[in-house]
């Protein structure tokens, strides 16, 4: 990275969104948590994974915002490289490990048969983790060639993926309760929708964006579909979640209840 193309706006405007996507994470992660005594134990899981990923990338978050603090000294009133690196791998190492377990707790949440949740835990995971560790070479490389390489390669897995979150996945959406379908079925879109995202910011740097313009609009990018991923993508899980658990409670009193005479 240049970084001292950027522009002490540039600098600000990054160095604020990374806050905000620690704090929107960390208020996620709270929340998730505590709410998770109002789920039913069947659903309990999931909406915990919900929240070890928003945790994790709370984490990552901060040592994102440090590495970028100590890259740059702005107080001259300009931006000045330090000489220490701005780490890019938190963002990889954070993605393999909250990729995976956004796909596994939508498989969780949906509440299949043992061995189904086992075996599209497995591919759909093992998917994610590929698509992640083929991206970081393109990621750190100076070359755009490599990059598009790269960017080639993870899309093999990113493709995979989306056909089995609308095919593979098509049956099991339509045998869920009628209350959370559709809200299982925007989960799913949402999905999609956030992780084509980062591909497209990916390419930032190979379309003409270049200097302090393509590491403020790659930086920035890839934080706003964090958010949308993980905390917005979460709350669409303890959604259904809740009304899993509440159809429950209903069905359970209903079947308790006394006849009357």
């Amino acid at each position: 990275m240049e970084l001292e193309a950027l522009s002490l706006g540039q600098y600000s405007f990054t160095q604020n969104a990374y806050s905000f996507g620690f704090a929107v994470m960390a208020a996620a992660t709270l929340f998730f948590w505590l709410m998770k005594s109002e789920i039913a134990p069947a659903y309990r899981l999931a909406v915990t994974i919900t929240g070890l990923v928003t945790a994790v990338a709370a984490y990552h978050y901060l040592q994102i915002m440090l590495s970028w603090s100590a890259a740059i000294d702005v107080t001259s009133g300009e931006v000045v490289a330090t000489g220490k690196p701005f780490n890019q791998a938190y963002r990889y190492v954070d993605w393999l490990l909250t990729v995976p377990l956004l796909l596994i707790e939508l498989i969780l949440v949906m509440r299949l048969s043992k061995e189904e949740t086992i075996r599209k835990s497995t591919m759909l995971g093992g998917a994610a983790a590929l698509m992640i560790v083929l991206g970081y070479p393109g990621e750190v490389a100076s070359s755009g060639g490599i990059r598009f390489v790269f960017w080639v390669l993870s899309m093999i897995p990113f493709v995979y993926i989306v056909y089995q979150l609308v095919v593979g996945l098509k049956a099991s959406i339509s045998a869920q309760p009628d209350n959370v379908k559709n809200l299982i079925n925007m989960s799913v879109y949402l999905v999609i929708g956030s992780w084509l995202f980062y591909p497209i910011v990916y390419l930032f740097p190979l379309v003409g964006l270049t200097g302090g313009a393509a590491i403020t609009a790659v930086e920035v990018g890839y934080t706003v579909a964090d958010i949308v991923a993980k905390a917005v993508f979460g709350v669409f899980i303890f959604t259904i979640a809740m009304r899993k658990s509440q159809a429950s409670e209903s069905h359970d009193a209903t079947h308790h209840e006394t006849p009357s005479s």
